[in-house]
């Protein structure tokens, strides 16, 4: 019944999205995606990068990071990723527990928890 996985969406505080965007389509660098009129009065910001990946950042006023769920993000350059994010003071830490891939955990601006792996 299900074909696939449209997008994944986090919160964040508000005010945030300038940060957002340095992160996501800075650093990550995925491309911003513009929202739907209605929606964009809502604030946030949503992104795209390839095969299919979106992340929609949405504003929540009593927001909390997400430290538990978080969005596995796939990449073909694991220590190429985890130099970048380290170089712009993000704390990388690396996590050996999941068969065949190689991984590491870090946070975005606002602390949400996000995987980066690589299929070995």
């Amino acid at each position: 019944m299900l074909s696939a996985l449209h997008h994944v969406q986090l919160a964040a505080p508000p005010g945030s999205e300038p940060e957002l965007r340095a992160f996501y389509g800075g650093l990550l660098g995925l491309t911003e995606v513009e929202k739907p009129a209605e929606l964009a009065k809502r604030g946030g910001a949503w992104f795209r990068g390839p095969n299919g990946l979106e992340l929609h950042l949405g504003i929540e006023q009593d927001f909390r990071p997400a430290r538990k769920a978080h969005p596995g993000l796939l990449t073909a350059d694991l220590d190429g990723l985890a130099a970048r994010l380290q170089a712009a003071g993000h704390t990388v830490t690396p996590d050996d527990l999941f068969p065949g891939h190689r991984r590491f955990y870090a946070d975005d601006p606002v602390g949400n928890r996000l995987e980066f792996l690589q299929p070995l």
